[in-house]
């Protein structure tokens, strides 16, 4: 099985992330995606707005429906600071058979060095780099030092894009504060469940 692994804050889940998902579903031929919302951020002075228990959910309303997208609570289970190496050699001694791949964006690319065992990290799973579509070529060279030559062909083959989409969860907390529409920015379950559930106010 190709398992991707997809971590964040999901602090909402919105149109972005679920695109970026099934951009790399497409492309890198993934069996499933995992959606991991972490239970702290190591990169995030704050912890999430929302609790557990909400971005579960609303993670649950996002992805119902589609046979190949599933979300995982294992970090939020082990709770404290979430760290990716501890999520992939947990994902890989639960699927042991399966190749895994480490879904982010272009972004993050230049950021993975620092973090908690970077070498270990792309010996567990291939990093999946998502570039937006008119956007930079990635900056693979900050991978040499973490992989051999091999393997970082291997991440460079896998390259994902995926079209413009402007969203981020910050922006989507900011107008639920502002008591401003989120259509067409998150789907209408999750709206409805911000709604409801008066998150973010």
């Amino acid at each position: 099985m190709r398992l991707g692994i997809f971590g964040g804050s999901f602090d909402p889940v919105h149109l972005g992330h679920l695109l970026l998902a099934e951009s790399c579903r497409e492309q890198a031929r993934l069996d499933e995606v995992w959606f991991v919302p972490a239970a702290r951020s190591p990169h995030k002075r704050e912890g999430p707005a929302a609790s557990p228990s909400q971005r579960i959910d609303m993670l649950r309303l996002a992805t119902g429906g589609h046979e190949a997208f599933r979300v995982s609570t294992m970090e939020i289970d082990r709770g404290g600071v979430s760290y990716t190496v501890e999520t992939l050699e947990a994902v890989h001694h639960e699927q042991p058979d399966a190749e895994l791949f480490f879904l982010m964006g272009a972004d993050s690319l230049a950021d993975l060095p620092t973090w908690r065992e970077p070498r270990r990290i792309c010996d567990l799973a291939i990093p999946l780099i998502v570039r937006r579509a008119g956007a930079r070529e990635p900056d693979y060279a900050v991978l040499t030092q973490l992989v051999s030559s091999e393997r970082l062909e291997a991440i460079r083959a896998q390259r994902v894009e995926m079209p413009v989409i402007d969203l981020s969860a910050s922006d989507l907390r900011r107008r639920a504060a502002a008591g401003q529409s989120l259509r067409y920015r998150t789907p209408r379950a999750v709206e409805k469940y911000i709604e409801a559930q008066k998150l973010y106010e």
